[in-house]
Parts: C-alpha cells; structure tokens; sequence
C-alpha cells in the first residue's frame, strides 16, 4: 500500500499548476530539441543532443514524481484546521528562547517544503516537535548544534 502525502490546497494547486506546465510546455520544448539535434547528423557526438536527452529525463522523473503525489494526496482544507492548535496550513511565529530570535514558518506537507520561503514540513524535526501544540507552549528540538527550546506565539490559518 502506498503511504498517503499530506498537503495544503495552495501545495496541490502549484503541483497541479507545475505539472500541466511540464507536460504542455517543457515536454514539447525538449521534443524539439531533440529532434533539432538529431538533424545535425551524428548523435554519438553532440552535446546538444545529450543536453536535451537529460533535461528529457529530469522532466519525465519529475512528472512522474508529481504524479505520483497528486494520486497519494490527502489535501488538508483550511476548514479542517483548527487555529488554536499548530497544523498543516497553519503559519506559526515562534521565538527561540536560547537568543529571543522570532521565526515565521507555514507548515505544510513534505511535498512543498521550502525553507527558503519559510515552509517548513511536519516531517522536520521543528515540524514534529511545535505539531498540535498551542500558542504559549514551549517546545524542545533536537538539532545537529543541540537541543533549542521555542516558544509558540501565534498561529495564523493562511
């Protein structure tokens, strides 16, 4: 049996969005590439060849990842989400207590994590540790540095 994905809407949106993208667009582009490359002649040395016959691959892989994620997906709907308690789709504001430093993380599903804008996944080891908890609760998290302790300030339900 095939372990569910958990994910937000706006998360199964985007996947929707990127993956109409790479089979419209991105798929047909690479074709032509491919077939642009093989008109000149040998394939066995030509670099524009084997740069379009990757990006095919990286394309398809990623298809079928996206795919893949789409069939497993339980989509948690904002009115499922209780704002009293930190969850998927909820937006936390937590404070180290260690250096009183404030962080804004969504929490959201493995698929869509991205620490570059903040999402961070339940599956993280913040993630886990601040999962059904409430605003004033404080939470300790084991990182490569050590334990650091937070404090939950708020959640917000985007």
């Amino acid at each position: 049996m095939t372990e569910e994905t958990l994910i937000t809407e706006e998360g199964y949106e985007n996947l929707e969005e990127e993956l109409e993208h790479l089979i419209k667009i991105e798929r047909r582009e690479v074709a032509k590439r491919i077939k642009t490359a093989r008109d000149f002649g040998d394939i066995s040395e030509n670099s524009e060849y084997d740069e379009a016959k990757n990006e095919q691959a990286f394309i398809e892989g990623r298809i079928k990842k996206i795919e893949k994620t789409l069939a497993n997906a339980r989509v948690i709907k904002k009115d499922e989400i209780d704002e009293h308690t930190v969850n998927l789709g909820t937006t936390v504001e937590l404070k180290d207590l260690d250096n009183n430093k404030i962080f804004n993380y969504k929490i959201v599903g493995s698929a869509e994590a991205d620490p570059l804008e903040c999402k961070i996944s339940n599956e993280s080891p913040i993630g886990k540790a601040i999962l059904g908890k409430s605003i004033d609760e404080e939470v300790e998290v084991q990182t490569p540095g050590g334990v650091t302790r937070y404090k939950i300030l708020s959640i917000k339900i985007n």
